[in-house]
């Protein structure tokens, strides 16, 4: 099921509103957090390649290496396709970052069609692309194609976060947060949203790294 598309910031705090009447904790959080941010991005190849791009290093350097790629003109499938790994290497990319930007641009995805593609089903198609897991595709369906009942319980800001809103002894294990993000559906990727914004509140407070 595609259900609702966030497309502005009306739809964020619909939803927010949405899981305030229903979850005094994120009632909390939204009188604390708002606004919420839209985060819609473009989607596409360069989407999924920014994001190897940035796995496992610090946004200073993903951002260097992106602009890179960007003067080289290597960041549109058709470019990644056509180079070797070996020029794509030299500008900034790690071996296994080379291999899976070929992986993404050799895969052929129909990035038009992922659009009208079921959630779960958008999941499965890229996560069978080396380089991406389950994280990343939960991300990309949910801020660059829009999908308002997405969620990333693999994240731990998102697991740090629902422990201290709704005073969990530990942190939730990823199987534990999905479990507790079916209770917000339709509107489990602004639940993300609330999450992520209280994270930031939490980190002054609790001096969390």
């Amino acid at each position: 099921m595609i259900g609702r598309i966030i497309e502005t910031d009306a739809c964020v705090v619909e939803g927010a509103e949405w899981l305030s009447a229903r979850h005094p904790q994120f009632a909390n959080a939204f009188a604390l957090c708002q606004p919420l941010p839209l985060r819609r991005t473009t989607d596409g190849f360069d989407r999924l390649f920014h994001a190897i791009v940035g796995q496992q290093v610090s946004i200073a350097s993903a951002n260097a290496i992106w602009g890179r790629l960007e003067s080289a003109g290597m960041t549109a499938e058709a470019a990644i396709d056509q180079a070797d790994e070996d020029a794509l290497r030299a500008l900034g990319l790690s071996r296994q970052k080379a291999r899976y930007a070929k992986a993404l641009a050799a895969a052929r995805i129909d990035y038009d069609a992922l659009r009208q593609t079921p959630t779960d089903a958008v999941i499965k198609t890229l996560v069978a692309v080396p380089g991406i897991g389950p994280w990343t595709a939960e991300i990309y369906a949910m801020f660059a194609l829009g999908r308002a009942d997405v969620f990333a319980p693999g994240d731990l800001a998102l697991q740090e976060a629902a422990r201290g809103l709704f005073d969990l002894p530990e942190r939730p294990t990823e199987k534990q947060l999905r479990t507790m993000a079916e209770a917000w559906a339709p509107w489990r990727s602004v639940a993300a949203r609330l999450l992520w914004a209280y994270y930031r509140i939490m980190k002054s407070r609790e001096g969390i790294r």
